[in-house]
């Protein structure tokens, strides 16, 4: 099973986003399947789903963290080395976006995280931005959708 997440950059009550998003996770995740967690590295609310993710594999070995990069520039290569040697993520992949302008690149991995996924869980309290695109595409795929805002 893949979890992928979409949310806005910024977020409020982070602490109460916290429970729900832990909340969640006991629900959807069987206790002894093996769970991949697709998280973007982007923003506050990517930033806080690495964190309960971390925290949830403590109780469940079965899972992994992995960061899916929107691209490799050379920035962007230093950035990805320090998160390997602090060992943040249990992997790094980097979708086939080779030939992605740099500037659609991130709303383009973004589509590629929810169409891998099984699940999608967000944070959309508005209906515009990237994180909301994202959450349509993955409707239409027909990928479940589960907003953290209206819990």
């Amino acid at each position: 099973m893949i979890i992928t997440f979409a949310g806005h950059s910024q977020i409020q009550d982070s602490e109460s986003l916290t429970q729900k998003l832990n909340q969640a996770l006991q629900k959807i995740v069987p206790q002894q399947e093996k769970v991949s967690f697709y998280c973007g590295g982007y923003g506050e609310f990517d930033a806080l789903c690495a964190r309960v993710c971390r925290a949830f594999k403590e109780n469940h070995p079965m899972c992994e963290l992995i960061l899916i990069t929107p691209y490799i520039t050379e920035s962007e290569q230093k950035k990805l080395k320090d998160l390997k040697e602090k060992r943040l993520y249990d992997d790094i992949i980097y979708p086939p976006l080779e030939k992605v302008p740099l500037r659609y690149a991130i709303s383009r991995r973004n589509e590629w995280m929810a169409n891998e996924a099984d699940i999608l869980i967000c944070y959309i309290t508005h209906t515009f931005g990237g994180a909301y695109k994202t959450v349509k595409f993955a409707q239409r795929k027909k990928k479940p959708v589960f907003n953290l805002a209206e819990e």
